[in-house]
C-alpha cells in the first residue's frame, strides 16, 4: 500500500521531525482562530458593541463544543498512532472506522440537545438582557454545525496520528478563506448581523468535513476509509472511549469552568465583555504555541511507544520543551509590547480597549506555565494515561481556579483578579501533571517498553 501523506515519527532527526509536524498544526490553529477573530472584527466594526458582546459571550460555549471533539480526536489519536507505530494495519483500520462512526452518532445527538438547551447555557454565563437576543440567535445556529465539527476533528485526528499534519492545514486554509468571504458577504453586504456570522461558520465547517472525508475516501494511504466498512467494533470502541472521552471531557469541563469565569467578567458590563472577548482572541493565538506542541507530542510519543523506542520518546519530550521556550520568548514579548494595537483590531470603544489591553498584560508572563502543562499532559496521554491527565488537569484548571476566584473575589472584587484566574489554573495543572509524571515515570516506561530504570 502506498504512503503519500502519513509520516513515520519513529525515525529521523528529532527536532526537525517535531518542528515539521507541529508547524502545520500551529498554522491550522491560527487559521481557526483567524476566522473566529474575523467574526468578531466584522461584527464589532459593522454591527456594534452589543453584537460583539453577544458573539463574545458565546465564545466559551462554542469553545466547549470544539474542545470536546478536539479532545476526542487527540485522545483517540493516541490509539491510532500506537497502532501505526506498531505497524498494526488491521487494528488501525478498524479503530479509525469505529471512531468516525462514533463521532457521527455523538455529534448528531449533541447538536440536537444543544439547540434546545441554548437558553440554559446563556443563563449559566449570565448573559445580559441587552445582549441575550442576538446571543441566542447566534448560538442556536452555531449548534447546527456541531455534527460537522465532530466529523472534521476526528478525521483530522486520524491524519495527524499517522504523521500527516499538512492535509488538515490545507483543508482549514480553504474553509477559513471561504468563512472570511462569507462573513463579509452576510454581514456587510446583506446586513444579517450575528446570524450571518453563524451561517458563515456552519458553511465553512461543512466544507472542511467534505475535504477531510473526501481525502480519506480517495487516498491509497494506510488511513483509507470505506463507507461500507464504517461500523462499531465494541472492543476498539472501548479503547477509543477510554482514551478519547477523558480528553474530550477534560476540554469540555475546562470550557465549563471558563463559563463561570465569564460570569465574573459579565458582571463588569458590556464594555468589559467586549474587551475581554477581544483579549481572548489574542490569548488563543499566544497559547497556540504550547497547544500545537502539545498536540504534536501525543502522536509522537504514542507512535514511539508502539515502536517501543524509549530513547526517542525521552529525547523528543526534551526537544519539545526547548522549542516551546524559544518560541514563547519571542511571541510573548511581541504581544505584550503591541497589546493595545492588537485589541484595537477588534474594537475602537475606549473602555473596551482598556479592559482588553489590561487582560493581555496580566496574562502574558504566565504562558510558559500553559505550554508546560500542554506538553506534560500530552506526554502522559501518549503513554495511554488519558484518564489521569483529565483528573489532574481538572483539579488544577477547574478546582484550583474556581477556589481562587471564590476566595479572592469576596475580598477584592476587581476585574484583574478574574484575569489572574486563568494563569492560576495553568500553573496548578502543570504542577499536578508534572508531579504525576515524576512519580509514575518508571511505571509508565516499564509498561510501555519493558525497561527497568
Amino acid at each position: 500500500m502506498s504512503k503519500k501523506g502519513s509520516k513515520d515519527l519513529t525515525t529521523g532527526n528529532i527536532y526537525i521531525s517535531i518542528i515539521l509536524f507541529a508547524l502545520p498544526i500551529l498554522a491550522s490553529h491560527i487559521l481557526q482562530n483567524l476566522y473566529h477573530s474575523v467574526d468578531s472584527i466584522v461584527v464589532g466594526k459593522n454591527v456594534g458593541t452589543t453584537a460583539l458582546a453577544a458573539v463574545s459571550s458565546c465564545t466559551d460555549i462554542s469553545g466547549l463544543l470544539t474542545g470536546f471533539f478536539t479532545g476526542l480526536s487527540i485522545g483517540s489519536g493516541v490509539l491510532f498512532a500506537r497502532y501505526y507505530g506498531a505497524k498494526d494495519q488491521k487494528n488501525l483500520h478498524d479503530s479509525i472506522h469505529t471512531a468516525l462512526t462514533f463521532s457521527v452518532i455523538l455529534g448528531t445527538c449533541m447538536a440536537l440537545v444543544g439547540i434546545f438547551i441554548t437558553p440554559l447555557l446563556l443563563k449559566i454565563v449570565d448573559c445580559p438582557e441587552d445582549v441575550y437576543p442576538e446571543a441566542l440567535e447566534y448560538l442556536r445556529i452555531y449548534f447546527i454545525g456541531v455534527l460537522f465539527t465532530a466529523i472534521y476533528n476526528v478525521g483530522a485526528g486520524v491524519l495527524r496520528a499517522v504523521g500527516d499534519s499538512v492535509h488538515p492545514f490545507i483543508f482549514l486554509l480553504i474553509s477559513s478563506s471561504i468563512n472570511i468571504v462569507l462573513d463579509l458577504v452576510t454581514v456587510v453586504w446583506f446586513g444579517m448581523g450575528v446570524m450571518g456570522v453563524a451561517v458563515a461558520t456552519i458553511i465553512s465547517q461543512l466544507i472542511s468535513v467534505l475535504l477531510v472525508f473526501g481525502n480519506m475516501l480517495r487516498t491509497n494511504d494506510i488511513y483509507r476509509v470505506r463507507i461500507s466498512e464504517l461500523h462499531i467494533n465494541r472492543v476498539l470502541l472501548r479503547e477509543v472511549i477510554s482514551l478519547g472521552i477523558p480528553a474530550a471531557i477534560q476540554s469540555s469541563l475546562l470550557s465549563i469552568s471558563n463559563l463561570f469565569v465569564q460570569r465574573y467578567l459579565n458582571s463588569f458590563g458590556s464594555a468589559a465583555m467586549a474587551g475581554s472577548g477581544a483579549a481572548k482572541k489574542v490569548d488563543r493565538l499566544i497559547g497556540l504555541v504550547g497547544q500545537s506542541l502539545g498536540q504534536a507530542t501525543a502522536p509522537y510519543v504514542s507512535q514511539n511507544v508502539g515502536a517501543r523506542n524509549y530513547q526517542r520518546v525521552k529525547s523528543g519530550v526534551k526537544a519539545t520543551f526547548v522549542i516551546a521556550v524559544v518560541c514563547l520568548a519571542f511571541t510573548t514579548a511581541l504581544v505584550f509590547g503591541f497589546s493595545e494595537q492588537l485589541i484595537g483590531l477588534f474594537t475602537k470603544d475606549p473602555e473596551a480597549l482598556y479592559y482588553g489591553t489590561w487582560m493581555i498584560k496580566v496574562m502574558v508572563p504566565f504562558y510558559i506555565c500553559q505550554s508546560t502543562n500542554n506538553i506534560l499532559s500530552n506526554t502522559v496521554r501518549g503513554f495511554g494515561r488519558s484518564s489521569a491527565v483529565m483528573v489532574l488537569s481538572l483539579c488544577g484548571m477547574v478546582g484550583v481556579r474556581q477556589l481562587f476566584l471564590n476566595i479572592i473575589m469576596r475580598y477584592n472584587y476587581v476585574i484583574s483578579n478574574v484575569y489572574l484566574a486563568y494563569p492560576v489554573g495553568w500553573t496548578a495543572s502543570a504542577v499536578f501533571v508534572g508531579i504525576y509524571y515524576l512519580v509514575k515515570r518508571k511505571e509508565l516506561i516499564k509498561k510501555a517498553f519493558g525497561i527497568e530504570l
